[in-house]
């Protein structure tokens, strides 16, 4: 892991950058509802290839329905190597649609909503890593990981990029 110091500085300005691009493209009107938005594999139980349940409701809210598939394609998708894995994402997005379709305005608008989710956990894990005091209960994450996520979401020229066809 990077020191304090490294951290801090190679972010003060690339999140805040981000964050004001995702702001004034943020898609508004999207079909909502009760999302858990933090399903990353830690919150997920399975029983065989069963789900069994899940965990973890802190973050759970009224919001854009397509932003928690967002949320699980920067969780699931990625390889311990940072790269996204466009098999899982298609699998991922082909099993979502068998349940819930995406509409058009939600598949155009999936890029930014991953890039917000990306930077979401990359500024939540960069406050835990520089703030979280000694002997706290929360173990800090590296924030790096959805740093590297950002720049794929970023660098996409298209939907299809994650899988969806």
């Amino acid at each position: 892991m990077p020191c304090q110091s490294t951290v801090g500085a190679r972010f003060i300005d690339r999140p805040m950058a981000a964050s004001t691009r995702c702001r004034k493209v943020w898609p508004l009107g999207l079909p909502a509802g009760v999302i858990h938005s933090d399903l990353f594999p830690d919150n997920v139980f399975f029983l065989g290839d069963e789900l069994s349940g899940l965990i973890d409701f802190y973050f759970a809210c009224i919001d854009t329905l397509a932003y928690d598939l967002a949320v699980c394609l920067n969780a699931w998708c990625f390889e311990p190597d940072h790269s996204y894995n466009v098999t899982k994402g298609r699998a991922m997005l082909q099993a979502y649609a068998q349940v819930r379709a995406l509409s058009d305005a939600e598949r155009e608008a999936l890029p930014i909503l991953a890039r917000g989710a990306a930077l979401r956990f990359l500024l939540t894990r960069l406050v835990d890593w520089l703030a979280v005091p000694e002997g706290a209960l929360v173990r800090p994450k590296d924030p790096l990981e959805y740093f590297r996520k950002l720049r794929f979401h970023q660098s996409l020229k298209s939907v299809r990029d994650y899988g969806l066809d």
